[in-house]
């Protein structure tokens, strides 16, 4: 005689099922989000930002080079206190290869206008909503941020990074 499921034996099912493709989903975003390894195509090169303070930013300067790239917005907390850190980054390690750039996913004049009193010395470039499609072809599939990427001199994502960066992260990115 074989035991008939029970709605609560189905409800424990249900639920350990969810649970289940929930941490199989997490395990796929860890490694998504802190891997790598995808090269880069041209159509990610050939991307243009406005500069906030007039010029482009253009991608294809950057081709060959370790590039830090941070995204960010005005009203995001994290990635206004990691700022200063990912400066004082590239000015010690322009010196050795290391370009960095920070894409703005704001409002032009709201950049413009934080920009004039917290200045960084490495290019930003005004992404708006084309940075919002950018990050999710990065990886960053719900669009969060701060969100940063480090690319190889090859054009290959070497990691990725979904929230503020510490100190740790920049020594790793540096010795890699």
């Amino acid at each position: 005689m074989t035991a008939k499921p029970t709605r609560r034996g189905w409800l424990y099912g249900g639920v350990a099922a969810v649970a289940a493709i929930a941490g199989l989903g997490g395990a796929v975003w860890h490694r998504r989000a802190s891997g790598g390894g995808e090269r880069l195509d041209a159509a990610f090169w050939a991307q243009r930002f406005e500069r906030p303070e007039g010029g482009e930013l253009v991608f294809e300067q950057l081709r060959g080079k370790r590039v830090l790239i941070n995204f960010w917005a005005t009203w995001c907390p994290p990635c206004i206190e990691e700022m200063p850190m990912i400066d004082a980054f590239f000015r010690e390690n322009a010196a050795n290869g290391w370009q960095v750039v920070g894409l703005a996913i704001d409002q032009p004049s709201a950049v413009r206008k934080f920009l004039a009193n917290t200045p960084v010395s490495y290019p930003i470039g005004l992404a708006g909503l084309q940075g919002t499609e950018l990050v999710k072809n990065l990886g960053n599939t719900a669009g969060g941020l701060p969100f940063s990427i480090v690319l190889d001199a090859g054009g290959t994502i070497a990691t990725r990074k979904m929230g503020k960066i510490e100190p740790a992260d920049l020594q790793a990115w540096r010795r890699a």
